[in-house]
């Protein structure tokens, strides 16, 4: 027999997960396998936690913060205990509708070349359109730090999203 608690949280990833992975996705720059794991190792951690999030004053900001600790965490282990890449890869998850491929590659190889921290940033800022302050919640860092990496991430997108023909 399922619990209150059980059927609360499958509410919640079959309402969230689809946004959780495009999250994902963003914050692993376009890495389709990282990113479901990140997901699936975000939601165990959520499940664990499910009493703090019911109770958070900003629960989506609970969770992404969940997300970026595990992805950071990630990136430190030692390439020894990574998982590593299979023969044959499972199909891929279909891509939205009405998506344009070609723009959404190019935001990917731009989001590549920022730092992990400063991609966190601007993902929640401006494909989750959180505040300053719900990012520095999310991210556990000060509304100055957000606002600092945000104008140094927007400067080197501006700089890798301009067309090489029209550059100074």
């Amino acid at each position: 027999m399922t619990n209150e608690r059980d059927e609360q949280f499958r509410r919640y990833v079959r309402e969230r997960r689809a946004e959780l992975v495009r999250t994902a996705r963003l914050l692993t720059a376009g890495d389709h396998h990282l990113a479901e794991d990140l997901v699936q190792a975000t939601l165990t951690k959520l499940y664990v936690k499910w009493p703090r999030y019911r109770r958070a004053s900003n629960p989506g900001g609970y969770v992404y913060r969940i997300m970026v600790n595990t992805l950071t965490d990630e990136r430190r282990r030692p390439a020894a205990q990574r998982e590593r890449p299979a023969a044959v890869l499972p199909d891929l998850a279909q891509a939205e509708p009405d998506v344009d491929r070609e723009s959404v590659d190019e935001l990917i190889a731009a989001l590549r070349g920022l730092p992990p921290r400063m991609r966190a940033v601007v993902v929640f800022r401006y494909f989750h359109d959180l505040d300053v302050a719900a990012t520095a919640t999310a991210l556990g860092c000060s509304q100055g730090t957000v606002k600092s990496q945000t104008a140094r991430a927007l400067e080197l997108l501006r700089v890798s999203l301009v067309p090489v023909g029209t550059r100074p």
